[in-house]
């Protein structure tokens, strides 16, 4: 998958990878819908941190939620 190109589809594929990385229980803020494609870059990069990580202390995982956190639409 090329995720160069920002599109919902992509979009959506990155917030359920990164969900499953972080153990989300509560998946509705994981809602494509709910997110601007103008934040793209910044789940893209937030998607790259936590594939590269691997295993996330509890911590590292709230700092990920809050982050995903400001940039949903308000």
């Amino acid at each position: 998958m090329n995720l160069e190109n920002p599109s919902k589809e992509n979009m959506e594929f990155m917030l359920n990878e990164i969900a499953e990385r972080l153990s989300v229980v509560n998946r509705s803020i994981m809602d494509v819908e709910d997110y601007d494609l103008d934040k793209y870059d910044d789940i893209k990069f937030m998607y790259e941190m936590v594939k590269q990580k691997g295993q996330l202390s509890a911590s590292e995982t709230q700092a990920f939620i809050d982050e995903l956190r400001t940039v949903r639409k308000s």
